[in-house]
């Protein structure tokens, strides 16, 4: 497939190495910023532009990875008649791009991305398209970047950005609130990594209401106290601790 980027971010940059490393050719690559497009498009081995007056027609795919309030502003200054445009976002409707093209659709990576990560880091997908056969077309190159991909709609799209938010962002609150007590008193973060790393481990095989441990599942309030004690400093991280432990003796 010949393939045109849009973007010059993290998800731009990882894909467009995932998707030249899959055999496929980078055709051009689009930024606002013409040494950003040139720097991107140099390692994807590609032409650079800044203006879409001056995008070639003659791509397969053309996949918008911008930010989610910008795909609208650059859909605005597109016209590809029948060719296929991807949008790359969880949040975004895949019908902002149907002023743009026929054929439209969405790649959604399930990853967080940026553009220092090894490229073999596994990034299952979420694809979508505006009619069977284009879903299909999606679904067909996505499988060529992952062996995991998976079809849903603007609905079942957002559902998962939703859990994905629980899934990572507040897992690393979590992480946060125990690094810097960890800093307060002096310990080292990194003696927990290993238990991190196990827990994480177990969700391959296991459902998450099978993995707990700790003094909330067997309802030790006599440790949770001494807990609660150490935390008298930091109210708030005292109240999340007393709030999550709550909510696991509840489930």
């Amino acid at each position: 497939m010949q393939v045109t980027i849009i973007g010059t971010g993290n998800v731009a940059t990882v894909l467009g190495k995932l998707i030249l490393s899959k055999g496929h050719t980078i055709h051009q690559v689009y930024g606002r910023n013409i040494d950003a497009a040139r720097g991107l498009a140099t390692n994807l081995k590609a032409s650079a532009i800044d203006d879409f007056n001056n995008l070639n027609k003659d791509a397969d795919i053309y996949i918008v990875a911008v930010s989610d309030k910008s795909i609208e502003t650059v859909c605005n200054q597109l016209d590809l008649y029948d060719k296929l445009i991807l949008h790359t976002a969880g949040s975004v409707s895949k019908d902002v791009l149907k002023i743009v093209s026929n054929n439209y659709g969405v790649l959604y990576p399930i990853q967080s991305l940026r553009k220092t990560m090894d490229i073999e880091t596994p990034i299952p997908f979420l694809v979508d398209g505006s009619d069977t056969n284009t879903t299909l077309v999606v679904e067909i190159f996505a499988k060529t970047l992952s062996n995991k991909v998976a079809i849903g709609n603007d609905d079942k799209r957002l559902k998962l950005h939703t859990a994905a938010v629980f899934a990572c962002n507040f897992v690393n609150f979590m992480y946060l609130q125990s690094a810097n007590f960890c800093e307060e008193n002096n310990i080292d973060f990194s003696l927990l990594q290993a238990l991190i790393e196990e827990t994480a481990t177990r969700l391959r095989t296991h459902h998450p209401k099978d993995v707990f441990t700790g003094p909330a599942v067997r309802k030790d309030t006599a440790t949770i106290k001494k807990h609660l004690e150490q935390l008298n400093s930091n109210p708030a991280a005292q109240h999340i601790y007393k709030l999550i432990s709550e909510m696991i003796m509840q489930y």
